[in-house]
């Protein structure tokens, strides 16, 4: 399982050598200005020898190590801290992936981001679902992806996959269908202002009956935004809607 993740990374993204005079000059710099502004676990991987350039001090991407270790250990970090059947997971959505990203316009190619929730299996062996998110930084003179920041945070589903893909300043989505290795496009879902404004309600902390009283309604027309809302996302809770609105972009 390993050797088909490696394989298929390399054969789907393979890389030749990049000239000296072309690296990018303290990138990194931003990266870790970055990572200091946010909560988030930050990391950058080099796919020309499946590497990480960076990794923040965060400790959820660190299952317990200091981010030097992480850092040395590179992709290899993956085969030790995530279950069997996530790895396969992730042999499947790279694969994917790379496919959806080889039909795209090279100049557009920066604009796509995706994400996707796996577990990781801290150093006590406690499992933990996170999300994933992965851009690209640089592309390579052919248009392949060199190198990506990643960014992982606590999912707010309750079971691994949930693979999706986004285009910067567009409301179309591609989400991957896991038995069959398809992508399906569709739109991001609308909230309205209502529904907008009590999500960020929510976020600010406010009860039901606080919001209520901001809105001037009452509680139960409050209540019927909420179930709107969780009907919009297809979510069942809050803090699922919260955090899809928020990792979407719709708030």
């Amino acid at each position: 399982m390993k050797d088909n993740l490696y394989s298929g990374l390399l054969t789907k993204n393979k890389l030749g050598n990049i000239p000296e005079t072309v690296q990018p000059k303290d990138y990194l710099d931003v990266v870790k200005a970055f990572a200091r502004l946010t909560y988030q676990s930050i990391y950058v991987i080099d796919y020309t020898d499946m590497s990480f350039d960076y990794v923040s001090d965060n400790p959820l991407f660190l299952c317990g190590y200091s981010a030097a270790e992480v850092l040395q250990a590179g992709y290899g970090f993956y085969f030790r801290h995530v279950p069997p059947e996530d790895l396969q997971l992730l042999t499947s959505l790279n694969e994917a992936g790379f496919n959806f990203y080889q039909q795209l316009p090279a100049e557009e190619r920066l604009l796509y981001s995706i994400t996707y929730d796996f577990h990781l299996i801290n150093r006590d062996g406690k499992r933990i679902l996170i999300n994933h998110k992965l851009t690209p930084l640089f592309l390579n003179s052919e248009g392949k992806i060199w190198k990506a920041m990643c960014i992982v945070s606590i999912s707010h589903h309750q079971t691994a996959g949930n693979v999706r893909i986004y285009k910067q300043g567009s409301d179309e989505v591609w989400d991957l269908g896991l038995t069959n290795n398809v992508w399906r496009k569709s739109d991001k879902p609308a909230l309205t202002e209502r529904e907008t404004e009590v999500v960020r309600l929510h976020a600010q902390g406010l009860t039901i009956n606080q919001i209520a009283q901001r809105l001037h309604v009452a509680p139960d027309t409050v209540k019927y935004y909420r179930r709107r809302i969780f009907e919009r996302l297809n979510v069942s809770n809050m803090v699922e809607a919260l955090s899809y609105a928020v990792n979407s972009k719709i708030i």
